[in-house]
């Protein structure tokens, strides 16, 4: 072995050492960012090859911290999920649902993708290649979602320092494709109810009847407009029926963890969410009937529950709708047609404000844009004001 060559460069001192097999090792103490001296060595071929990959090393800052959350432009993107979702439970700032969707959203629609790739060869041609083809291929709320949890992770790796920017930062804009919302009419909220009455209670069915409370979740949701797990939360304590007219407060939700047992979470899905709202004479009287099997339960006992008395999920809810629904041959009905209809009833009664409130929106704008069944009739007053342009009795030869 040769003898050892001292030289000073960019980064300090470094050392290099040529071994039997012909290959020159180049090492350095760096100071690290926690403010350890670390030994950083690379080889090469050569003298300066080695202290050139020396050098690359150093500038890239790679795994030489101690810090077992660290990560650098070499670190693969599963890495990078891992410190992601490990700072998303650090913080602990999202619902238990929010935390679960964007794990969802992250192990199923991106991870494919991008699981192996280096942080560093994540760019923004291979990000807007991925959204456009998950947008063309599978939806436009799929590429939406996507583009979300990879601009947060990719987000915590700039503030970890292993990239310089964020790559979604600069993708082309997802433009969403033209749709509108769509109510239901009266005619076909009574057909809804009339399928539901009747569904499975045949003779000769197997398995349970049903229990009824669909038919009862659904008057509740049109008569409150809340969501379907904001109206499977309601408990005895949160209504009030001694008043005229009755009265509802919305102040929690059902959630239902991947692996965990379905529970109430003690607020809805936003702060906003919280209200007290009147509700009509249809959706007191359903109220009623349950405050009666209740009788001899707590205050804090949810209104609709299994046959365990445990909570209800939105799943269960929305499947059996789905089999309502297919008995009848109707499609495109789900637990948030009838938020939509509320909203689209209000709206025509009293304008967005009301129904935004109602619904609990922070905006009259995301009410008019997802929840509002636009209007194609415009005020027949304009009949009326146009009358003045009616031609003249003396054959419309007036003064110029």
């Amino acid at each position: 072995m040769a003898r050892p060559r001292t030289d000073v460069g960019t980064f300090g001192q470094f050392t290099c050492i040529t071994a039997h097999n012909g290959k020159v090792k180049a090492r350095v103490r760096f100071r690290d960012d926690d403010g350890q001296l670390r030994l950083v060595q690379a080889t090469g071929d050569t003298r300066t090859a080695a202290e050139r990959a020396l050098k690359k090393k150093l500038t890239r800052r790679d795994t030489f911290s101690a810090g077992g959350r660290d990560l650098s432009a070499d670190s693969t993107f599963g890495r990078l999920v891992e410190v992601w979702l490990a700072d998303l439970d650090l913080t602990g700032r999202l619902a238990v649902s929010t935390r679960s969707l964007y794990e969802r959203n992250m192990r199923q629609l991106v991870m494919p993708a991008f699981e192996h790739l280096l942080l560093r060869e994540i760019t923004v041609r291979k990000v807007d290649q991925f959204i456009k083809t998950l947008a063309a291929n599978k939806s436009y709320s799929m590429a939406k979602q996507a583009r979300t949890v990879l601009s947060l992770a990719l987000g915590l790796a700039v503030r970890y320092d292993a990239l310089r920017e964020n790559p979604v930062r600069s993708i082309a804009v997802l433009h969403k494709p033209p749709s509108q919302a769509m109510a239901l009419t009266s005619a076909q909220v009574d057909a809804i109810r009339v399928a539901v009455r009747g569904w499975r209670r045949g003779t000769g069915l197997s398995g349970p009847k049903p229990d009824g409370q669909l038919e009862q979740i659904i008057e509740v949701m049109l008569g409150t407009s809340g969501r379907i797990g904001e109206v499977l939360a309601i408990r005895k304590c949160d209504v009030d029926v001694t008043v005229s007219p009755a009265r509802v407060r919305i102040c929690g939700t059902i959630i239902s963890p991947t692996g965990k047992p379905t529970y109430r979470q003690p607020h809805p899905k936003t702060e906003k969410s919280t209200r007290v709202v009147s509700v009509p004479s249809f959706t007191a009287e359903v109220i009623r009937q349950r405050l009666v099997l209740l009788a001899n339960e707590p205050d804090e006992h949810l209104l609709f529950f299994s046959r365990n008395h445990t909570p209800l999920t939105t799943n269960n809810i929305r499947r059996r709708l789905r089999a309502v629904m297919e008995d009848i041959e109707v499609e495109g009905v789900t637990p948030h047609s009838f938020r939509r209809t509320v909203a689209t009833f209000l709206d025509r009664a009293s304008g967005p404000d009301l129904a935004a409130e109602m619904l609990g929106h922070t905006s009259s704008k995301i009410t008019k844009e997802h929840y509002i069944q636009p209007d194609e009739n415009v005020d027949p007053v304009t009949a009326e004001i146009l009358e003045a342009l009616a031609p003249r009795r003396d054959g419309g030869h007036g003064v110029a």
